[in-house]
């Protein structure tokens, strides 16, 4: 079990990194979570040192590409911090980024608030929460050099592999009336590779993935808040890029959206 002061040295620490683009190893020893409860404590103070209120959530390793990046074998929830939320074109700076992959994913915008209680939310409650579905770009990164070994708790302590993310504009159909299970997409280097993937590879179907989230949060006391973006994890397998590229996600008829990387 942690103590307060622990929990604050080992946010510090992880901040430090993402502020300035180093790595470590993994957390010292006497600094590492025990449970996703301290792992999500410790995340929380992440949130505290932005100058903004927290834009939404993501979903790591909710397919088995992401897991196997991971080498976890169920999904983590990490924060989306305001001032690393991008519109739709942006050039992002990718610099030393140690994982320089992309994810195409289904971002969810909340209309209503789900706080903390003690039964789980159902699905069509959940849904019936959201206020606008998007097409989305996350590019994660670690501040671990050993991020394949360190384990669900210490991915969570260090946001879930949270880094930039970049936010299309809603969709301008009926998204209510689709399978998104069923949804194609792909995500495509200008000049360069695509890969294809669907709204299946994300826990079966985005809307799963949300639900998960709304009860993951429930569960450790916190809300998914009205006006929050959710991005649901990766549709495809994630996409090895570098500093230079222009990447295209095309979620089909919920549109697409693309990304500069400097």
């Amino acid at each position: 079990m942690l103590t307060e002061s622990q929990r604050q040295q080992a946010a510090d620490l992880l901040w430090d990194c993402w502020a300035h683009g180093r790595r470590i190893p993994q957390l010292p020893e006497e600094l590492r979570p025990s449970d996703r409860q301290e792992a999500y404590d410790i995340q929380g103070r992440l949130e505290a040192r932005s100058f903004a209120q927290l834009a939404g959530w993501k979903i790591g390793a909710t397919g088995p590409g992401s897991q196997q990046l991971l080498n976890v074998d169920a999904p983590l929830a990490g924060r989306l911090l305001a001032e690393r939320v991008h519109r739709n074109g942006a050039t992002v700076f990718l610099g030393d980024s140690l994982m320089s992959v992309i994810e195409v994913e289904v971002a969810f915008r909340m209309g209503k608030s789900l706080p903390p209680r003690a039964t789980p939310y159902s699905r069509d409650e959940v849904m019936d929460a959201v206020a606008s579905v998007h097409p989305a770009i996350e590019i994660p990164d670690t501040r671990y050099d050993n991020f394949k070994q360190v384990g669900a708790a210490q991915l969570i302590a260090d946001n879930t592999c949270a880094d930039q993310f970049v936010l299309g504009a809603p969709a301008s159909v009926d998204w209510r009336t689709l399978d998104l299970a069923t949804l194609q997409t792909f995500g495509r280097i200008n000049g360069g590779e695509q890969r294809d993937g669907s709204g299946a590879q994300v826990l079966g179907d985005p809307r799963i993935a949300l639900t998960w989230l709304a009860n993951e949060l429930s569960q450790h006391g916190l809300t998914l808040g009205d006006g929050h973006i959710v991005a649901t994890g990766s549709t495809i397998i994630p996409l090895a890029v570098r500093a230079g590229q222009t990447v295209l996600a095309d979620l089909g008829v919920l549109g697409t959206v693309t990304v500069h990387l400097s």
